[in-house]
């Protein structure tokens, strides 16, 4: 017990130095519990199970011994209230901010390591049909397994002025950023490629000009390479196959597109055995800064949708984020940071073999396995 202890004290105080940071709104003579007691109950709550401030409070409750053997907690636990106002009134730009620091603690990005940064909507989270949902933009690091960060943005469509915010703040040198055709504009790969980092950007309809272009050089060129590659995967066979195109005749020397070296296209065909479904046929296109293998577009192209499998989905079926109908000021965003530190800590404590979902509840239920989880805090 003794040896529990000062592991989560270490622990703790490593959480502490990092978001300790975030400054505090309350009048100080009005304050029962200190922030950083309720930073640390939230983030510890929510990697145990807690989906709403209600459960924070319920496991507070259940594990208060456990709690008061690194807190200072004088007036108890706190409640749900107490919760629900500090997260929807703490700054959520500072809370990003101490979020990012952390990872960039707890990351080690390996060289050429895609970077995929894709938008997501927590769609529970307006009022009466009077609000916009809430986007959230991130960065995933796929070999990492981690969130980057994050930025919110008001509508889908903002995430043209969001990701170069989060490509400001990101440490991403020598990385690959992959982004789908949302964020395939001039100022962003010129972001990327300020930030010493490569990209591969989906092109589609947006940039029609782009587009007609890259079209020309698969249909007119005759120096391209390619390659096949085959999935059969639930009666499911697809096949898919990736031309690079990088000598140019189409497309101008004099290009907007900041380092513009290579045009790729992705031909898929997905045929199903034991069904009368016709095969389905797709082509997309893509352009990058890199000069490349038509085998390693191949490879980071599919890598970019770990962000939507690892990520996304994750959040929604793990952590109940899309029916979360948390509105109040900050706390949709706030909230969606303390899933991230979650999902970060979880995914990376790999003794227990089995899903995030069940990570958490084991977490709840056994301190043992809960302090294995947060020793992987890093400063």
């Amino acid at each position: 017990m003794i040896t529990n202890t000062l592991y989560i004290l270490k622990t703790t105080q490593k959480l502490k130095t990092i978001f300790g940071q975030i400054p505090d709104f309350r009048r100080s003579h009005k304050q029962l519990y200190d922030l950083e007691s309720i930073l640390l109950i939230g983030i510890i709550s929510v990697i145990c199970g807690a989906d709403s401030w209600n459960e924070m409070e319920n496991y507070a409750n259940s594990k208060e011994e456990f709690l008061r053997s690194f807190l200072d907690l004088p007036n108890g636990i706190p409640s749900h209230d107490t919760f629900n106002r500090v997260f929807s009134n703490i700054d959520s730009n500072q809370f990003e901010k101490c979020f990012i620091q952390w990872v960039s603690a707890l990351a080690q990005l390996q060289p050429r390591e895609i970077i995929a940064i894709d938008g997501k909507t927590i769609r529970g989270a307006k009022a009466g049909g009077k609000k916009s949902p809430v986007h959230m933009v991130s960065a995933w690091a796929n070999d990492n397994n981690l969130v980057l960060g994050q930025v919110k943005v008001s509508q889908k469509s903002n995430e043209i002025t969001a990701i170069p915010k989060l490509l400001k703040v990101l440490s991403i040198e020598n990385t690959i950023v992959t982004i789908d055709a949302m964020g395939c504009q001039t100022k962003i790969a010129k972001a990327i490629v300020k930030k010493n980092a490569d990209y591969i950007l989906a092109v589609k309809e947006n940039q029609p000009q782009l587009l007609e272009h890259i079209e020309d050089e698969f249909r007119f060129g005759k120096t391209m390479e390619s390659n096949l590659s085959q999935e059969l995967d639930h009666g499911r066979i697809e096949t898919r196959t990736c031309s690079v195109i990088s000598n140019f005749k189409f497309i101008l020397k004099n290009n907007n597109w900041e380092n513009l070296t290579s045009v790729i296209k992705i031909e898929s065909k997905r045929e199903f055995k034991n069904s009368q479904k016709p095969a389905q046929h797709a082509i997309r296109y893509y352009i990058s800064s890199i000069k490349a293998s038509s085998q390693d577009f191949q490879k980071a192209i599919r890598s970019h949708w770990s962000i939507e499998n690892k990520l996304h989905w994750t959040l929604d079926v793990a952590f109940s984020e899309d029916a979360s109908r948390k509105r109040t000021g900050n706390s949709t965003q706030n909230f969606s940071i303390l899933n991230k530190i979650a999902l970060n800590l979880l995914k990376n404590e790999k003794s227990l073999k089995t899903g995030v979902k069940s990570r958490r509840l084991q977490a709840g239920w056994d301190n043992h396995y809960l302090i294995k989880v947060l020793n992987l805090m890093k400063v």
